[in-house]
């Protein structure tokens, strides 16, 4: 994940004719949960914090807040929006140590079409869309992108068969399915299976003979 660095300034005005005055001149109001204790109240840049996360899926991202001349490493914990315009009206934030593994729960992304869809004519049916993994500040993804073109008909993709890398260390139940194959509604899933799993067979034999004519056909 590439860096995104912040302007913030400390703030403080509180309470809620304070944050809407705030609002109405570009600022967001924010708040950072110290690593000693304590909150920090901050007010940042609309138009900047939107540009910063222009793209971004994840809702836990790293980011360096600068404030007063200081650098915090911060995860960004939660934006409240608008409920009309969509527009961020608050953003948490929670400082990190960049030494220190936290936990963090990462989208889940299915990638490729699966055999037993393709050839099997089954359904890719997502169970998990998110994984709680524990992993260094630095290392945090976006999402993890699983791909699942091996899979036929009846197979189940457990969280145990995810391969995340060394970096991360899985904090979800090892039992839990993220990805099932089931077979078309109303076909027999195992036969189902078995067809899909055979090889094609291409026939490169020499055409059938006509049938002899019957006897009284002759003349």
């Amino acid at each position: 994940m590439d860096q995104i660095t912040i302007k913030a300034e400390e703030r403080t005005e509180q309470g809620t004719g304070a944050v809407r005055r705030l609002r109405r001149t570009g600022l967001i109001p924010g708040a950072v949960n110290r690593m000693k204790g304590g909150t920090l109240l901050v007010k940042l840049g609309a138009h900047d914090f939107m540009l910063a996360m222009r793209g971004r899926t994840s809702k836990q991202l790293l980011v360096s807040l600068e404030i007063n001349g200081s650098t915090i490493p911060a995860l960004m914990r939660e934006v409240q929006n608008d409920v009309i315009g969509g527009t961020p009206i608050h953003v948490d934030f929670g400082e990190v140590s960049l030494t220190e593994k936290v936990r963090v729960t990462v989208p889940v992304v299915l990638a490729g079409e699966p055999v037993g869809v393709k050839i099997g004519g089954g359904i890719l049916e997502q169970v998990l869309r998110t994984v709680d993994v524990d992993c260094l500040p630095g290392d945090i993804a976006e999402k993890f992108t699983v791909d699942v073109s091996s899979m036929n008909l009846s197979d189940t993709l457990f969280v145990r068969d995810l391969k995340l890398g060394d970096a991360y260390t899985v904090a979800t139940r090892a039992d839990v399915p993220v990805a099932v194959i089931k077979a078309p509604e109303g076909a027999d899933e195992p036969a189902a299976a078995a067809a899909a799993a055979a090889p094609e067979v291409i026939n490169k034999g020499k055409k059938e003979e006509a049938a002899p004519a019957a006897a009284g056909d002759k003349k």
